[in-house]
């Protein structure tokens, strides 16, 4: 099986930013844990601050890839340009984010992206990966 990690905006700041919310764990760190806990699963990872680069690997990915994990950071709740890629590729896709977006500022409550995923995962920290990992399996 074959699992694509995308994430967008300030991912690539965890361990750095706002711990109170994202916690003390950088994303390569944690990442080796899910691999090691998932051997038989190969489990490419890929972080952008750019929305284009974003779509540019749901599509690489989308069409081998036996699913699609994505935390577009805060282009969850602007992109739509994020959702027809979704939509366009064969590969399930599970929207995740590390705190629960709901419990936070109003704007973030909306997702553009939701309608086109399989599923949501949020307010699990980076256990939201884990749990999105075990819905794709």
């Amino acid at each position: 099986m074959r699992i694509q990690i995308i994430n967008g905006p300030n991912i690539n700041l965890l361990g750095k930013r706002e711990p109170s919310i994202y916690g003390s764990v950088t994303f390569e760190d944690y990442l080796a844990e899910l691999r090691k806990a998932y051997k038989d699963i190969e489990i490419n990872y890929f972080q952008s601050n750019i929305e284009g680069e974003m779509i540019d690997c749901i599509q690489q990915a989308g069409f081998e890839a036996d699913g699609i994990i994505l935390n577009a950071g805060a282009y969850t709740h602007t992109s739509i340009a994020l959702q027809d890629a979704i939509r366009a590729v064969t590969a399930p896709v599970i929207e995740v984010h590390i705190s629960n977006v709901h419990s936070r500022e109003d704007f973030r409550h909306v997702s553009m992206i939701a309608c086109a995923c399989k599923g949501v995962i949020c307010g699990f920290g980076l256990n939201s990966y884990r749990l999105a990992l075990e819905a794709l399996r």
